[in-house]
């Protein structure tokens, strides 16, 4: 099977909405969104959630009331200020507490509990264009790129299962550890950006992270119009890095017609000329990304 990761420099660049489309456009393939913390490729793919599962991950301070003597030494030393005195009982702000474990180290009482901590949920999917897996974090919890690994792990196993020709990820935005998580032993990246100043800069740091990791890259560029002279040194750019230029896509407003009615543009408007370029894409990413078992 082949594994695509859709990612790019920055936020809003149209990277789910061109995910969302392909994956209508391909065949036999299983999905995964991977942007865990700020998901919404469900949005577009409207998924039928089939399965749920835990995600648990590094611990959280709980104080034992009972137990404690109000000495207020955890509070002292925690540095980063999760320890609140609430009419008259110490309280752990789940929100701030980093799970450091200092405080359980240092309570004379014993009266700190460390638990393992619910970080959020994925889940398994049917969705028109195939098998989907994803997940939801809960507000302030971190440890996202171990996430990213388990939803990865859940898509590879069902599409070995399936048979499935492709896995399609949707990435995060940037170059942090969610990212390399997303990316790592893929067959290729697919990096969405637009002619601007700060998305050609972006796109620079993305295609040196997929050169790092020895990774095939390709370029997309949305919007490519707004600004050619930038779209022509953004190819250039590309073709310095060993990238291959995969298409190039005319600003249209019907991406945001098709978003407000919850539609890809493939399905908003089917025999237009955006979705041809995307089908173009598609075929040329089919000829060009090389087969491998994953």
């Amino acid at each position: 099977m082949r594994e695509l990761v859709v990612i790019s420099g920055k936020g809003g660049t149209g990277k789910t909405s061109l995910t969302a489309s392909l994956a209508l456009i391909g065949q036999k393939m299983v999905l995964a969104d991977c942007d865990v913390d700020a998901a919404d490729l469900h949005l577009l793919l409207k998924p039928r959630i089939q399965e749920t599962f835990p995600f648990i991950s590094g611990h959280q301070a709980v104080i034992d009331h009972g137990r404690c003597d109000h000495g207020g030494l955890c509070r002292s030393v925690c540095r980063f200020g999760a320890i609140n005195l609430v009419e008259g009982e110490f309280l752990v702000d789940p929100v701030s507490c980093e799970g450091c474990k200092v405080c359980v180290e240092v309570c004379p009482a014993g009266a700190i509990d460390f638990p393992e901590s619910d970080c959020g949920s994925w889940f398994q999917s049917g969705t028109k264009a195939g098998p989907m897996f994803h997940a939801r974090l809960k507000p302030g919890a971190e440890n996202s790129g171990k996430l990213v690994s388990q939803v990865r792990k859940g898509a590879r196993e069902k599409a070995r299962e399936t048979g499935a020709d492709w896995i399609l990820v949707d990435g995060p935005p940037g170059i942090g550890c969610p990212v390399i998580s997303s990316i790592t032993g893929s067959s290729a990246v697919l990096i969405v950006t637009e002619p601007t100043l700060s998305g050609r800069h972006d796109l620079e740091r993305v295609l040196k992270l997929a050169k790092h990791f020895g990774l095939d890259a390709f370029v997309v560029i949305n919007k490519h119009d707004i600004n050619e002279e930038v779209s022509e040194s953004i190819r250039v750019m590309a073709e310095r890095y060993g990238a291959g230029l995969a298409g190039k896509i005319p600003y249209s407003t019907a991406f945001s017609e098709a978003l407000i009615q919850g539609l890809t543009l493939v399905e908003y408007r089917p025999e237009g000329e955006i979705t041809r370029i995307l089908k173009d894409i598609w075929d040329y990413l089919d000829k060009n990304i090389k087969r491998g078992d994953k």
